[in-house]
């Protein structure tokens, strides 16, 4: 791809994944450059509340339309794989490679958020609502690898957070996948003694820069702190 470019993925979900995104994509247009953004399939549209290819758009400034941004989307809280079952329809690997391929096409850089973790299936065949056996899914980490692009790993401050982090860098970096940073967050004002453990010990242990995100005021971008991994 001719456009530079950051996937940001996370240690599962409901760990902030699209809010560090959002905060990246403003960071980098803030700084003059022309952000398209990308998330290869939403689901939980059936929820209240700003969606996350809705807040990416906002945050970034892009015109891109809500199909440019997420080309599948869904109504229940679910899997991509399992949504697209219950939705009667599959995922196709290659629209989403095309998708952000023309994302990044019009744009000076490009933020991916992807869904869930690195491991979560994105497309496969679905029978009984589980991947069927002997079928080869299309991972997270399988789009993150076609795109090439580094990655930024989310990941909560708290109690556990070691675990699912260092088990993320190691599933990207078998992949081949370059790391440029962990996020942390929410990252208290106070951190206790647990997160400033948690902080360090994954900086020296997974051996990458580790930084943090307070709480956000998501209808106030101007208070957002800048977030700039480096993006290659």
């Amino acid at each position: 791809m001719a456009a530079r470019g950051i996937f940001v993925t996370g240690t599962g979900t409901e760990v902030g994944k699209t809010v560090v995104a959002a905060v990246i994509a403003r960071t980098l247009a803030a700084e003059g450059s022309r952000v398209a953004v990308f998330k290869p399939a939403v689901s939980g549209l059936e929820d209240e509340g700003e969606s996350d290819h809705a807040l990416l758009r906002r945050a970034s400034g892009s015109p891109q339309s809500g199909l440019e941004i997420a080309p599948y989307r869904f109504d229940p809280p679910a899997s991509p794989h399992l949504a697209a079952a219950l939705a009667g329809e599959e995922i196709d690997p290659e629209r989403l490679r095309r998708t952000a391929r023309e994302a990044a096409a019009n744009a000076d850089v490009l933020v991916c958020e992807g869904v869930g973790g690195l491991l979560v299936p994105l497309a496969c065949r679905v029978s009984r609502n589980i991947c069927d056996q002997g079928d080869t899914p299309y991972l997270v980490r399988d789009l993150a690898a076609d795109l090439g692009y580094p990655m930024v790993i989310v990941a909560s401050p708290g109690l556990g957070t070691i675990n699912h982090t260092l088990l993320t860098l190691e599933a990207a970096r078998g992949a081949g996948l370059e790391i440029a940073s962990v996020v942390l967050t929410p990252w208290p004002e106070q951190p206790s003694e647990v997160e400033c453990s948690n902080r360090e010990t994954i900086a020296t242990l997974g051996e990458v820069e580790v930084q943090t995100l307070p709480p956000l005021d998501l209808a106030d971008p101007g208070s957002w702190p800048a977030l700039g991994p480096t993006v290659t």
